[in-house]
Formats: C-alpha cells, sequence, structure tokens
C-alpha cells in the first residue's frame, strides 16, 4: 500500500477532531467514554465531532451491550479516514519543514 499523498483535509482542521484520529490511529477501536476523557470534552462536543467524522466516511461506531445492560459505543478510524489523516499529518510536516528550512 502506497502511503497517501500529502493534503490538508478540511475535516481534520478542528483540533479536536485530529486528536480524535491520532488517538484512533493507535488501537483497533475505543469505547466512547474513554475517548470522550481522553480528549476533556463533553459528551455532547464529542457526539458532534463523531457525528462529522462519520458522515466523512473517517469513523465508524457500533453500540455493545455492556454488562449492566447499558449499551456502550465503540468507535474505530475507517481505512478512508487512516487515509486522510496520515495524508493530512504528512502535509503538516511539509509545511512545517518548508518553515524551519534556512533561508540564505
Amino acid at each position: 500500500m502506497k502511503p497517501p499523498a500529502p493534503a490538508l483535509d478540511v475535516v481534520l482542521l478542528e483540533p479536536k477532531r485530529l486528536q480524535i484520529c491520532g488517538a484512533l490511529g493507535v488501537v483497533d477501536e475505543v469505547e466512547f467514554a474513554t475517548l470522550r476523557d481522553l480528549l476533556g470534552v463533553a459528551d455532547s462536543v464529542m457526539s458532534k465531532h463523531l457525528k462529522t467524522l462519520d458522515e466523512a466516511g473517517y469513523v465508524s461506531t457500533s453500540k455493545q451491550k455492556a454488562d449492566t445492560g447499558r449499551p456502550r459505543t465503540w468507535i474505530k478510524l475507517t481505512s478512508k479516514g487512516r487515509s486522510a489523516f496520515l495524508g493530512h499529518v504528512a502535509e503538516l510536516r511539509r509545511l512545517a519543514q518548508d518553515v524551519a528550512a534556512p533561508t540564505s
């Protein structure tokens, strides 16, 4: 699989959505409350960002019933989301290198 082309992604320009993709990029899936706590946001904020990422096809969610009987939401990064995230990060790195390059 060839690496994604560097490109800024408008969906990922929002810092919390970028953080969500970054966190999901290192795990298979994560439970909603764990991700919410990691980002330090309210349920409503988390839900809003996940809806945007889901509509873009970057994350998928599933509900599983816990032992307590209460459903828990699990989130995972899709292959489209991983590609968009990696391309976005590659472009950020390229831009940072351009700025850090010495001028003669």
